[in-house]
């Protein structure tokens, strides 16, 4: 039965992810955001091509801001990018952990910096640093505290639910056959679903952005980029803040939310019953 199941997930996965790279270009979002879709779609499946078609692709041309401008439609964007970025980073700590049959801590600690590393210093300091006036150096500044936190979220889903299926599941602990990528698949929903409310709190305290439109500046119709962008585009994000505009919580209350982060973590780790108990 278990076979059957995957087998489902992966046609579908296929499915989905030949829509999305097929009709992506056409959308007339961030370079950045459109490659998270497609490598979110690659383990998410259906999910993904879900989260795309309702959360991000324009129902009718020039209607992307307006579109994308609902509050809960930033947030998707917002833990789609964190999920994407630290998703690959810790998916292949995990593969890493494996071949090279680390400790639960070491395995832990690979999936953890590789995550953090690549989604902060890559796809979110690096790729988004132009909406901060091109300092990478800045951008590193204003994305450290967000992306510490929604990772926090998305460990705490993923960690439990790689311990819970990888023994359950055949060859659930090998990164040669399939039923390791399947696993990953499920963690990596199980992440996105907790990550999404820290991201919620992220948006709408303007320490994060959500989905953002980008247009060519030339001419008045709206035209749609493709997947290598535009040398001048206009970007805009449906109304709501960038990292460095708008009202930020108090310093005390960032604190207080880093260190609940870090507890959730910390009984994730627990609820695993690899490290504690």
């Amino acid at each position: 039965m278990a076979d059957g199941i995957m087998l489902t997930w992966f046609v579908l996965t296929g499915l989905s992810l030949a829509f999305v790279v097929i009709d992506i270009p056409k959308t007339p979002e961030s370079v950045v955001l459109k490659w998270a879709f497609v490598i979110l779609v690659v383990f998410t499946g259906p999910l993904g091509a879900f989260f795309y078609v309702f959360g991000c692709r324009e129902p009718l041309r020039g209607t992307h801001e307006q579109y994308v401008s609902a509050t809960w439609r930033q947030v998707l964007g917002s833990t789609m990018h964190c999920a994407a970025g630290d998703g690959i980073g810790i998916i292949f700590g995990a593969a890493i952990g494996a071949f090279l049959g680390l400790s639960a801590w070491g395995d832990f600690a690979l999936e953890y910096a590789l995550g953090f590393g690549f989604g902060w210093a890559f796809f979110q300091a690096f790729a988004m640093r132009d909406m901060v006036g091109g300092s990478y150096t800045r951008s590193l500044k204003e994305t450290f505290i967000p992306e510490l936190v929604s990772m926090n979220l998305l460990m705490t889903g993923m960690i439990p639910t790689m311990k819970l299926l990888m023994p359950r599941i055949a060859g659930g602990d090998d990164p040669l056959r399939p039923a390791f990528w399947f696993v990953m698949s499920m963690s990596l929903i199980a992440g996105f679903l907790l990550a999404y409310p820290t991201n919620w709190w992220l948006v709408v305290n303007h320490m994060k952005h959500g989905m953002l439109t980008v247009r060519p500046n030339t001419g008045n119709a709206p035209e749609h980029d493709d997947m290598g962008g535009h040398d001048s585009p206009a970007e805009t994000d449906g109304g709501h803040d960038d990292h460095g505009d708008g009202k930020k919580p108090q310093a005390a209350t960032i604190v207080s939310v880093v260190i609940l982060t870090f507890g959730c973590l910390a009984g994730g780790l627990w609820l695993s019953g690899a490290f504690f108990g």
